[in-house]
């Protein structure tokens, strides 16, 4: 799993350099659950993740109409179950606009969960993961109360705890239409006995006023997700980028635990990493970079090898990643993620 001592690119050779001190706390957070090898955001996703050993399962929340917290990616729940072939809802196919962007589909916040549970999952990449499709119609939507009992059970059958890595979507958007998630969340989780700074729980969200009235709700810790482009849709800030230097992190340091940037801010494709990691420890910010994934159309272009769709050096690319010194990471694939992390922590010390 480790790089192999010849493993260097010639426009590249930052792997030489001295490395910094391994920290045993490196976690591995499942994407949606292990959704590299089945539908994302089902039980068997999240199921599958915890036999593989993540230590954290992210479930994306959304609300439904009666105001229950499920796990979808988005409300848009055209590309990720079978409600389209479902004659008696064919009539809340509509049209809307979130956060900028428009979108044509069938939205959660229009369906109560009675009728969400009548729906099945499907594999959201068909063409890129088609292994995955055989396992289409076989999972229900879930409910956050779901993911949390699911983590509660595998942690008193495995000895091991397993945590959850909620992700607050869309929270400006859902106040706005009345179903405001802040508080459902932290309900939820004070109901579960996780409302401590050393929970099993991570919040993230992509925007930043949520984070900041949160950090008043709740004493688990918080994380603000970045991107390469772009910025939060609260406009709270002018952009991620700006959000990245070193005086956005202190920032960003006074609301949240920790920063979980895309991987391209920590490794662009010149194939010299930022100092973007390092930024954020003098901060005191944890740092969790997503998403890695195992087909060569996802990896860093330094990790890419053969056709797109086939599975590249993602244990490579993760190592690289340890060695700058990440806090954690989420990726698609968490057995991969495991045993990447675990060689890393048993490898001696350079």
């Amino acid at each position: 799993m480790l790089l192999a001592p010849g493993i260097a690119f010639a426009q590249d050779r930052t792997m030489e350099k001295p490395q910094p001190p391994k920290q045993p706390g490196v976690i591995v957070i499942a994407h949606r659950g292990a959704s590299g090898e089945r539908p994302e955001h089902t039980l068997l996703s999240y199921g599958l993740a915890i036999e593989q050993g993540a230590d954290f399962i992210e479930p994306d929340l959304v609300p439904t109409k009666d105001g229950v917290l499920v796990a979808r990616h988005e409300n848009n729940i055209a590309d990720t179950t079978d409600v389209a072939s479902h004659p008696e809802f064919a009539d809340r196919k509509t049209t809307k606009t979130i956060d900028g962007e428009t979108l044509t589909g069938w939205f959660t916040e229009d369906f109560t969960l009675a009728e969400l549970k009548t729906l099945r999952a499907k594999e959201r990449l068909p063409q890129v993961r088609p292994g995955n499709t055989k396992y289409d119609g076989q999972a229900q939507i879930p409910t956050f109360d779901e993911v949390i009992a699911l983590a509660k059970k595998a942690s008193k059958q495995t000895g091991r705890t397993i945590g959850v890595y909620p992700e607050t979507k869309h929270p400006t958007y859902f106040a706005s239409i009345g179903l405001p998630t802040d508080q459902r969340l932290v309900d939820k989780l004070k109901a579960a006995g996780w409302d401590r700074a050393d929970a099993p729980v991570f919040i993230q969200s992509f925007e930043v006023n949520n984070l900041k009235k949160l950090k008043g709700m709740t004493h688990v810790r918080l994380i603000q997700l970045m991107a390469k482009d772009g910025g939060p849709a609260d406009k709270a800030a002018p952009s991620y980028a700006a959000m990245s230097t070193p005086e956005g992190l202190k920032a960003v340091a006074q609301y949240a635990y920790g920063i979980g940037p895309e991987r391209s801010q920590i490794l662009p494709a010149s194939g010299t990493p930022t100092s973007l990691v390092a930024d954020a420890h003098a901060a005191g910010l944890k740092v969790h970079p997503w998403t890695f994934r195992a087909e060569n159309f996802f990896l860093s272009p330094q990790f890419r090898a053969g056709a797109p769709l086939e599975h590249g050096r993602i244990a490579e690319e993760i190592t690289f990643f340890l060695k700058l010194g990440v806090d954690g990471f989420f990726t698609d694939f968490p057995y991969i993620g495991v045993q990447a992390r675990n060689a890393f922590l048993a490898a001696p010390a350079k």
